[in-house]
């Protein structure tokens, strides 16, 4: 093998490494950017589903009216217009949350601090988690068809 044979083999050795390592970071971004993808869908999904529910149990007069608004705006924004088996079990466990957004909205009780709201959410969200094997935010990526509307 001649000397400038080596020297190019070498070059060549060095810009593939760096052509791979290039790939390899690209594949890791990719990766990356996903990840914060759906966490940021998440985390906008939870607001906006929080932010709606805050709205329908301020009004409420009691937590029964409260947790009823509460698990009415949950059904609405799940598009869930029959019962079963599965989605009263969630409505049963989110109830809590809806609950505790209206305790965290009624007058301050110097004897029953606000709840935590966050955490009853997370709880319910790792419920959801450990029983689905997902999570409970991916329920609002659904895709619902639409049914056109016939008069007669």
């Amino acid at each position: 093998m001649t000397p400038a044979a080596s020297f190019l083999d070498a070059l060549k050795t060095a810009a593939d490494g760096a052509a791979d390592a290039e790939t390899e970071f690209r594949r890791q971004a990719g990766d990356r950017i996903k990840v914060l993808e759906r966490e940021r869908a998440f985390a906008f999904r939870r607001l906006n589903l929080m932010r709606a529910l805050a709205d329908a149990v301020a009004s409420a007069e009691s937590e029964e009216i409260a947790v009823a608004n509460g698990l009415a705006v949950l059904r609405s924004r799940l598009g869930w217009s029959s019962d079963s088996d599965a989605r009263s079990e969630v409505l049963s466990r989110f109830a809590p949350v809806a609950a505790a957004v209206f305790a965290c909205l009624a007058p301050p009780d110097a004897e029953m601090p606000a709840p935590d709201v966050t955490s009853v959410l997370q709880e319910f969200e790792a419920w959801y988690s450990a029983t689905r094997a997902t999570s409970f935010w991916t329920l609002f990526e659904q895709y619902v068809a639409e049914t056109p509307v016939v008069d007669f």
